[in-house]
């Protein structure tokens, strides 16, 4: 994998404690071409699977593998529209993949993915958030020792939290937290978050992307403190062993790119 200068990326993942096989997916992506790069910038994606001990492989294996073909092939010059686009088309080759294997039929997968493009604004230029989001893997932005979730989880626990019956803090340990009320691959229409405009990024922001293997076992406040001040890879390790030492009873992804 080539990382161009600018940016440091990890990622990582682990089975966890309790789980015999890993059901997430994750990948990294910048093209070789220049000007590609320039259109394209870079592209992260994290997918956490579910149906089942193969199900779940292969749907987040399909959507990772699709969504990023897609956005590398993409013609046009809005990388908005690309991934909107690439999320869709993980979407139907998944649930074509279901069809054609009855077996694996209720296979799904959450999906976020997040690219980093270069926009240059009369004399200006910086890099800019662009990405699309399924399920509750969950992307978060940390800048000046502040974390700011991006994405919102589409849990039936997320609902409830958006209409003021319970609290955030209650919604981390509510019994059905782990209810999804959209997923790549599972109901014919996709219900998927894409921002209507870029996030623009500043130097040394660092963008965080992870499966609830991760978050589900911390609180914000501790995923920053394991960020502040250590590499990508560093903060990466410390991640995954927190999770791992609160029991990890789920597969632990989580891809780290900071901005330099």
């Amino acid at each position: 994998m080539k990382v161009r200068t600018g940016i440091e990326v990890s990622s990582q993942s682990d089975i966890g404690c309790l789980r015999t096989n890993n059901e997430d997916s994750f990948g990294y992506w910048e093209p070789e071409d220049d000007d590609q790069f320039l259109r394209k910038g870079r592209l992260a994606v994290v997918a956490d699977g579910m149906g089942g001990y193969e199900g779940g492989q292969e749907a987040s294996r399909l959507a990772v593998e699709t969504l990023m073909a897609v956005y590398r092939d993409y013609g046009g010059d809005d990388p908005q529209a690309a991934l909107v686009e690439a999320l869709q088309a993980a979407h139907e080759q998944i649930r074509q993949y279901s069809f054609a294997h009855p077996e694996l039929r209720g296979m799904g997968t959450t999906c976020t993915a997040a690219a980093i493009v270069r926009v240059v604004d009369g004399s200006a230029q910086y890099d800019a958030l662009y990405y699309v989001h399924v399920g509750d893997t969950r992307l978060y932005l940390i800048r000046n020792g502040q974390i700011t979730r991006v994405t919102r989880d589409h849990s039936y626990v997320g609902r409830l939290v958006e209409a003021g019956m319970i609290s955030a803090e209650q919604a981390e340990t509510h019994p059905q937290r782990n209810i999804l009320t959209a997923a790549l691959g599972t109901n014919p229409d996709l219900v998927m978050d894409s921002p209507g405009r870029p996030e623009p990024l500043r130097p040394e922001d660092v963008l965080l992307i992870c499966s609830d293997g991760l978050w589900g076992q911390m609180r914000d406040s501790e995923i920053l403190d394991a960020v502040e001040n250590k590499s990508a890879e560093q903060a990466g390790r410390k991640l995954i062993d927190l999770a791992r030492e609160r029991g990890g009873p789920d597969n632990i992804t989580v891809e780290i790119l900071r901005l330099r």
